[in-house]
């Protein structure tokens, strides 16, 4: 079943993180997530958040991928490394928190 990019980061992430807002924000981080050719979100997970919104702002690391690369990396988050140095997924500003994508992505 094909994954609805929109639909995951206008309505699931959004109310995932508010079901789970004290684990959410214990992540100390902002992402910038930007689907090629589905739109871009800017995901706070921070003491200020958490929060899930259309559009950009700066963070504290940015995320760029396909929309059918992110549905593998869904399916299957080990996958991350190969996008990774496939260059399907790019990470710019700090590295390590693309480490804790697979937690963020997992709330439900």
């Amino acid at each position: 079943m094909a994954l609805d990019i929109k639909k995951l980061f206008n309505e699931e992430l959004p109310g995932a993180l508010s079901r789970n807002a004290e684990d959410a924000k214990g992540m100390n981080a902002k992402y910038q997530m930007n689907v090629t050719g589905e739109g871009e979100w800017f995901v706070d997970v921070s003491a200020t958040g958490p929060s899930c919104t259309a559009g950009v702002q700066p963070a504290d690391c940015t995320i760029t991928i396909s929309g059918p690369d992110l549905e593998k990396l869904m399916e299957n988050p080990a996958a991350g490394m190969t996008l990774f140095f496939s260059g399907k997924l790019k990470v710019t500003g700090n590295q390590m928190l693309a480490m804790k994508l697979q937690k963020l992505l997992s709330f439900k």
